[in-house]
């Protein structure tokens, strides 16, 4: 072999171990933060800790909650302006259920003609977005302008609980409420229809309740939450004695 083969097998060694050792260096880099384990399988490059974070996303508002009917409608009533062009204006109260409501407003049930020629309306409102005690029914109310000529004999409202009709215009029509808020259940006990007497202010009457009711007693479970402002939820005690009373 001569100077010059010498010299060129010295230099295609070298090349090759230079390779080799960048091989070795690149893949040494590429697992140096999480190198891997002789018989322990890979952790998965996804997870926390692992590989290159992905951007955690800003969370979403959260859309408002839907409008919903108020709980009871407690008068409506046709009134006519004394102005040109005469308007017959609907004006109607109601009761919500717990604080937190707002913004009320009266809405068709349908579209199109009535075929009575009763108007069909819904008093709503927009619900608080979480678990509200119960403290009392909250009075509300809200107006609704009607076209000129319109060609109605009636109007009807409806809440969640009830409906009320006026059937001419002017007119008026209103109803008692004669339903339990709870705004002082706490610390009496409840009483099923039919049950023994008992003095009456230390007893809540279920019957005397609203109809969307839900009795928590002290060994049920619970299943998973449904938000319903409109459904009042009761937790009783060992004797039946009301712990908490809360719109949901």
């Amino acid at each position: 072999m001569n100077a010059n083969t010498s010299v060129l097998v010295a230099l295609a060694v070298t090349a090759a171990a230079v390779l080799c050792l960048t091989e070795v260096a690149s893949a040494q880099n590429a697992n140096s933060e999480h190198p891997t384990i002789p018989g322990v399988a890979p952790p998965s490059l996804s997870g926390l800790g692992w590989g290159a974070e992905k951007e955690t996303s800003q969370p979403s508002q959260a859309a408002p909650p839907p409008d919903l009917p108020v709980l009871y409608v407690t008068s409506v009533e046709v009134l006519q302006s004394s102005a040109e062009p005469q308007l017959d204006i609907v004006r109607v109260t109601g009761l919500a259920s717990s604080d937190g409501w707002n913004t009320p407003q009266l809405v068709p049930t349908y579209a199109g003609k009535p075929f009575d020629g009763i108007l069909d309306l819904q008093l709503i409102a927009t619900p608080p977005d979480q678990s509200e005690l119960a403290g009392g029914f909250v009075p509300m109310s809200a107006f609704l302008p009607l076209e000129p000529n319109h060609g109605l004999v009636g109007v009807r409202v409806r809440g969640s609980e009830n409906a009320i009709t006026v059937r001419s215009a002017p007119g008026k029509e209103n109803t008692n409420v004669n339903i339990d808020g709870c705004h002082a259940c706490v610390g009496k006990k409840l009483i099923s229809e039919g049950s023994g007497s008992q003095p009456q202010q230390d007893v809540v009457k279920q019957q005397d309740l609203p109809k969307l009711l839900r009795i928590i007693k002290v060994n049920d479970g619970i299943r998973g939450i449904e938000h319903n402002p409109n459904r009042l939820s009761l937790i009783l005690g060992e004797d039946n004695t009301i712990l908490e009373a809360f719109w949901e």
